[in-house]
C-alpha cells in the first residue's frame, strides 16, 4: 500500500512540473529578444484570478531600443478602468546567453533564458493592493508564433500561491 501512495504522490507531483526552457530549443522561428522588441509594439491583455474570472482588462504600447545587447522596453498601460501606467524595462544580454532585467517597480533583477521560439523568466513585482504594496511572483513565458504575433502566459503566485494568470498577446506593426 505504502508504494501505491508513494507512486500517486510521484505522479502527482511530476503534473506540478513546469516545462524547461530547453524543451523549446528546436522551436521555430528563432526568438532573438533584440529583434522581435526592437522598435514599436502593442500588446492586448488580462488578468484572471485562479479561479478564470477576469478581473482587469489593459491595452500596452511599447518602444524597445537596443545599444549592444542591452535594450530599454518603455512600456505604457492602459486599463478598461481609464487607468494608466508605465514601466521602463532595462535587459541586458549576460555572457552565458540568459538575460538579466531591471524595472522600478521590480524587486531585485528578473532572469531569465531565451531557446528556440521561447523566453522564460521570473521577477518579483512591487504590486500595489488598495493602500500597500505586495511583493508577488511572476512566472513569465513569452512564445514566438511568427515575426509579428508573440504570447505571453504569466503565473502571479505569493508565498507560492497563485494568485492568477496574466495573458497577453504582443503584435508588432
Amino acid at each position: 500500500m505504502r508504494l501505491i501512495i508513494a507512486f500517486v504522490c510521484a505522479l502527482l507531483l511530476a503534473g506540478c512540473a513546469s516545462p524547461d526552457i530547453e524543451d523549446y530549443a528546436a522551436m521555430e522561428p528563432e526568438l532573438r529578444l533584440q529583434d522581435y522588441f526592437n522598435g514599436e509594439l502593442e500588446a492586448w491583455g488580462m488578468f484572471q484570478k485562479r479561479n478564470g474570472e477576469v478581473v482587469r482588462r489593459f491595452h500596452v504600447r511599447m518602444i524597445g531600443t537596443w545599444e549592444g545587447d542591452t535594450g530599454t522596453l518603455d512600456e505604457y498601460f492602459t486599463y478598461a478602468d481609464g487607468s494608466k501606467e508605465r514601466r521602463v524595462w532595462t535587459l541586458v544580454k549576460q555572457p552565458d546567453g540568459t538575460w538579466r532585467g531591471t524595472a522600478d517597480d521590480v524587486e531585485g533583477e528578473a532572469r531569465g533564458e531565451v531557446a528556440g521560439n521561447a523566453f522564460h523568466w521570473r521577477y518579483t513585482l512591487r504590486l500595489k493592493v488598495d493602500d500597500t504594496t505586495w511583493l508577488v511572483d511572476f512566472d513569465d513565458w513569452m512564445y514566438l508564433i511568427d515575426d509579428k504575433v508573440m504570447l505571453n502566459r504569466a503565473v502571479m503566485s505569493k508565498w507560492g500561491v497563485e494568485l492568477g494568470q496574466v495573458t497577453l498577446s504582443f503584435i508588432k506593426p
